[in-house]
């Protein structure tokens, strides 16, 4: 599988700031090597631009969350029928901002899995701890909740979807995770993934989301255990968010 990079620039950026992003990054970038799959997670407002400028290119482009409905009286909601017919090929689930700022539990995140790859959009499932729970030694416990439930049903599925673990207390902070630090709970995701589906082809991939930025971002990338990348800040300038491409 290639390594993925994900730009995810939350609530950021107009349809014009997108359009002239992606334009200097398709100048800047020209083909991409084939170890590497990048994907940019734009506002909705910009889906319909970022489908206009990628086509025929080598970018790929996502939705940075769903309701798990595909129609009906949900008043600010988008469904994935909706992001399959803009042509997302991704949808990132379960972010941290989701969980802590809007209540997004479990559960929820489950059903939008499942509504998302029944219309085969690939789901990036987004796991991590935050530091109470972090020090209190409840990283693994946590992560492994987090993970049966939100596979509960499609474990059979494992493959069609990647995990990205973004330990909490790193995130904006400056502070990321060492790479020993992402190693080890990339190893604990992997056999707790062989261990819900034994038949499982090795398809996920498990990316490191926290603080990500072009100085750490080679020293990340250079494991195996660690598939690729959720970036968040450091992928709103077109430059920062190149080198951390070109360190690949």
């Amino acid at each position: 599988m290639k390594k993925l990079i994900c730009a995810n620039w939350k609530m950021n950026k107009t349809t014009g700031e997108t359009e002239s992003f992606l334009r200097e990054l398709l100048k800047a970038l020209g083909s991409l090597e084939n170890s590497v799959e990048v994907v940019i997670f734009p506002p909705f407002t910009s889906l319909c631009v970022a489908k206009e400028l990628l086509r025929g290119s080598p970018l790929k482009y996502g939705a940075q969350n769903c309701f798990y409905k595909e129609w009906g009286a949900y008043t600010g909601e988008i469904s994935p029928l909706m992001l399959k017919d803009l042509g997302c090929s991704y949808t990132i689930v379960g972010h941290s901002e989701r969980r802590n700022l809007f209540g997004e539990d479990d559960e929820t995140i489950n059903k939008k899995l499942k509504a998302l790859l029944k219309v085969g959009i690939r789901p990036i499932l987004c796991v991590g701890e935050k530091i109470e729970e972090r020090n209190a030694n409840l990283t693994h416990k946590v992560i492994e909740s987090q993970i049966r439930i939100a596979l509960s049903g499609i474990e059979g599925e494992v493959d069609e979807l990647d995990i990205a673990y973004e330990p909490v207390w790193a995130i904006g902070t400056g502070n990321p995770a060492t790479v020993e630090d992402a190693k080890e709970v990339h190893t604990f995701i992997n056999k707790l993934l062989d261990e819900l589906n034994p038949r499982r082809e090795g398809r996920t991939r498990i990316l490191y989301g926290g603080s990500v930025k072009p100085s750490n971002a080679k020293e990340f990338l250079k494991e195996r255990e660690v598939g690729g990348l959720l970036v968040g800040g450091a992928s709103l300038e077109v430059s920062s968010f190149l080198d951390i491409v070109n360190s690949l």
